[in-house]
């Protein structure tokens, strides 16, 4: 092969992969802004400069578009909690920091658990288990490493790492899903990042609070 034909080849694949990012990252802004779920693929098309006929040919349909979304933020977020694990911190330490990622992470992404449960509900059974086995399953172990480590340490009183578990991303989405709450009932619409930091103090502090050993 010539080395004008590779560097035509790799021309190519570098295109593709520009133009899929842009689609994923196109529609992850509509969902932000948008406070949705729901993509238009005209909106998208023009937002992105793409034709949206390219959502078919990169993903197959508009589940597939949201399955790259969600592995796109997911995977990210696996990985984090991975490294979290692996440092040598206190576990209350790890945990205020992971707790704190948590609500940096839905003020970034606020559509993630909604997106997830979508997709698990809508999708065909094997395709559920597969969003289960690579993103929800790690993040369950990883909070029952979290939690285990501070009861075995005497810092944590005994509770249920996969209650605490739901707690935890709970607090996360309720808060900046409910941006139309605070809209209409305080007036408010002042989700910043001020907003943001104040939130994450305030929730790791009454979080912490309820667990450590007394």
């Amino acid at each position: 092969m010539s080395a004008d034909n590779r560097t035509g080849k790799n021309s190519d694949a570098d295109s593709a992969a520009s133009a899929r990012s842009k689609l994923i990252e196109t529609a992850s802004m509509i969902m932000r802004e948008g406070d949705t779920i729901d993509i238009s693929f005209s909106e998208l098309s023009v937002r992105s400069g793409l034709n949206s006929a390219l959502v078919k040919y990169y993903f197959g349909n508009k589940d597939g578009l949201l399955e790259a979304i969600l592995e796109r933020d997911m995977t990210k977020i696996v990985e984090d909690v991975g490294l979290l694990i692996a440092k040598n911190m206190p576990p209350e330490d790890k945990l205020r920091r992971h707790i704190g990622a948590v609500i940096d992470t839905y003020h970034k992404y606020p559509y993630l658990h909604r997106l997830t449960m979508r997709l698990i509900r809508d999708l065909p059974p094997e395709g559920a288990r597969d969003i289960a086995t690579k993103y929800l399953k790690p993040l369950s172990e990883a909070y029952s490493i979290f939690v285990g480590d501070g009861i075995k340490t005497g810092v944590f009183r005994e509770l249920d790492s996969d209650l605490f578990y739901s707690a935890v991303t709970g607090a996360a989405d309720r808060f900046f899903t409910g941006k139309l709450v605070w809209k209409y009932c305080y007036g408010r619409d002042d989700f910043d990042e001020q907003m943001r930091d104040s939130y994450r103090e305030q929730t790791v502090e009454l979080i912490m609070s309820g667990i450590l050993a007394k």
